[in-house]
């Protein structure tokens, strides 16, 4: 029996590459947005009479969050958000919930080339059983990167609010 080797991806033009990276790198900053809003939120929460119990909870609480993919570290801030009366989280948790959709969409998707010019089709199917309908091209792409960066940016100052902020690559950056 001879086996014929397995097609190679089809090359993927600059634009479209450099605009799945960037989107990709937005999803990055997005968690350690994310991350570090749960740390401000949580630790919030620990008062000046905060037993070692509650401490070493907290902290193993926080281990946890290092590893947490985006959709854990998506539903960890909307629960602390709600636990912190902070009003207009359905609006982010909405946001949010979109892109752990996009971010899955792109991160795993096998793209084929499209029926219209410059454009790409994601083969994706979601955990629902669902495929991607649509095709996408560079702009589609990098509309979602920057409604990653919004997010994150929305993110960023709901940690700033709580007064626990501090230096971090989230500083400087063209975000």
């Amino acid at each position: 029996m001879s086996r014929r080797p397995a097609p190679a991806p089809v090359r993927l033009p600059d634009d479209m590459a450099a605009a799945i990276g960037h989107a990709v790198s937005g999803f990055g900053f997005l968690e350690e947005a994310l991350k570090r809003a749960i740390f401000s939120l949580t630790r919030k929460e620990l008062d000046a009479d905060a037993d070692d119990e509650a401490w070493q909870r907290w902290l193993r609480r926080m281990e946890d969050i290092a590893d947490d993919t985006l959709g854990t570290l998506i539903d960890s801030l909307i629960a602390a958000m709600k636990d912190a009366a902070i009003t207009d989280h359905p609006l982010l948790a909405r946001d949010l919930r979109a892109l752990r959709l996009d971010r899955n969409l792109l991160c795993h998707a096998s793209w084929r080339p499209g029926t219209r010019p410059d454009h790409w089709h994601p083969t994706f199917v979601n955990t629902r059983g669902e495929r991607y309908p649509d095709e996408m091209d560079a702009p589609a792409v990098l509309a979602i990167h920057a409604k990653t960066l919004r997010a994150a940016r929305e993110v960023v100052s709901i940690m700033r609010a709580t007064g626990i902020d501090g230096e971090w690559a989230g500083d400087g950056g063209q975000a």
